[in-house]
């Protein structure tokens, strides 16, 4: 499996392109804010042959649904969330107009399936499990992929810091309950992909992040 990640929207959100020899692919947290960022998701989308299966959301903060609509407009694939975020997600463009982001209802186009716990994403030859990881916000969900050692966190984990919890839905003991039920058990050598900032490891966050010692 390959990883193309790709920084969006002014609050730098990290959007991820998943994908195998196959040439099928997942898009993670699609946050492209207008025509530019559309371009440069396109545009490698199409140098690289591939065709997307599903847009998975990890959480339904604005930033990282931003460009659902577009999405799923432009590659018809079904919109997968998990189904404890829906209240925040009926209210994005009102979170976008706090941001200031240029949007309207059919940016935010309802779910096709909802995930769940233990349940698995299947593209290509690989296979993602859904971990449920609420506390930065119902509905936060973590995905992980064994056979890369790789787990994408959402906003639940960062490198040297965790989620914020001052947020509608925001649970700070639900949060580090989440973390080390569900993310800090997995192999040490599991790369940590994480909504924002520089990937970490499961043993570095064990060792070095100030929120676990």
């Amino acid at each position: 499996m390959q990883i193309k990640e790709f920084q969006f929207n002014f609050i730098q959100v990290n959007t991820y392109l998943l994908f195998d020899e196959t040439g099928e692919a997942v898009i993670f947290d699609p946050g492209m804010d207008g025509p530019d960022e559309y371009h440069v998701l396109d545009d490698f989308i199409c140098d690289n042959k591939l065709k997307i299966k599903y847009i998975i959301c990890t959480h339904p903060h604005i930033d990282h649904v931003l460009g659902n609509g577009y999405c799923v407009k432009k590659y018809g694939a079904p919109l997968l969330m998990h189904e404890a975020g829906m209240k925040i997600y009926e209210n994005a463009v009102a979170y976008g107009v706090a941001f200031n982001m240029q949007c309207d209802k059919s940016d935010f186009p309802m779910p096709d399936r909802y995930l769940n716990e233990g349940d698995e994403v299947l593209f290509g030859h690989q296979k993602l499990q859904v971990l449920y990881t609420p506390g930065h916000a119902d509905g936060s969900i973590s995905l992980y992929h064994p056979e890369n050692d790789a787990v994408f966190v959402g906003d639940v984990v960062f490198q040297g810091s965790i989620g914020r919890t001052d947020l509608p839905t925001g649970n700070a003991q639900m949060l580090m309950r989440s973390i080390r039920t569900k993310i800090l058990v997995l192999p040490e050598y599991t790369t940590i992909y994480s909504g924002h900032g520089p990937v970490t490891s499961v043993g570095l966050e064990k060792d070095t992040n100030p929120f676990f010692n």
